[in-house]
């Protein structure tokens, strides 16, 4: 008999712990629920953000449309800005630095006219998106950042993702990345005052670039450059603000 007290203590113990448990089941249980009843409004707004501001405009490539439809976009801004992810304007990511408007991401990277086999170097990492996007298209994804504290953010978020193409390297992105050119096709996501000759340099005969590029009237255009054997062939495009080209010697 004097074992009692010691059995009744156990057993009252045992029967806090299942309860306890069993209340920790219905927590986590609503929490999945809550996380992925948001997951899914973020997938509507993504598919709503195709329908409104792509595929009503211009964007008809199969592969962007499909890169669009799957990029989490909202994971690639800041956690307060996410409700605003998928609508139609670009986003302050920090440092001075902007997460380009939905329909611009897909406008250049359309442009580029991507194939699966391409290598694709991008100057301005930013948060990574646009990174992520070409690597849902193509082999592989090598982008230059200038600012350290992106540099390191986007590397670790594109990591966690699972974007294995994508090579993040911090840098002044003028000078590309010469160790892993030529590429099939450069993407320019900063204002620049010319085409840098190192990037034109490292661009395959045959390849593709499309940078913003500042205009006469005091604006910037999208210029898309096909680099031939002897020549270089441009071409204008949409009027756009993009933040400026910053090399090393401007940041310090």
């Amino acid at each position: 008999m004097r074992y009692l007290p010691f059995k009744a203590s156990f057993v009252a113990i045992i029967s806090v712990i299942s309860y306890i448990m069993k209340r920790l089941v219905v927590i986590i249980s609503f929490i999945s629920f809550i996380m992925g009843c948001a997951q899914d409004d973020y997938l509507a707004k993504r598919q709503q953000m195709v329908e409104t501001q792509l595929t009503s405009r211009d964007i008809n490539d199969a592969a962007t449309l499909r890169a669009m439809r799957t990029v989490p976009r909202h994971l690639f801004v800041p956690e307060h800005a996410r409700p605003l992810a998928y609508n139609d304007y670009a986003l302050s990511i920090g440092h001075g630095q902007t997460i380009s408007q939905p329909y611009i991401v897909a406008y250049m990277t359309q442009m580029l006219n991507l194939k699966p086999t391409d290598i694709v170097l991008e100057i301005g990492t930013g948060s990574g998106y646009q990174a992520a996007v070409l690597a849902k298209i193509v082999d592989s994804v090598y982008t230059i950042e200038i600012v350290k504290e992106l540099t390191l953010s986007a590397k670790d978020l594109l990591s966690k993702l699972g974007y294995v193409n994508v090579n993040v390297k911090h840098g002044d992105g003028y000078h590309g990345w010469p160790s892993r050119a030529p590429f099939d096709a450069i993407m320019v996501t900063a204002g620049a005052d010319s085409i840098p000759q190192p990037l034109i340099d490292q661009l395959k005969v045959g390849g593709r670039m499309i940078i913003p590029v500042s205009s006469d009237d005091g604006g910037s255009r999208l210029v898309l450059v096909k680099k031939r054997k002897n020549n270089l062939v441009t071409r204008e495009l949409l009027r756009v603000r993009f933040v400026p080209f910053t090399r090393e010697k401007e940041k310090n």
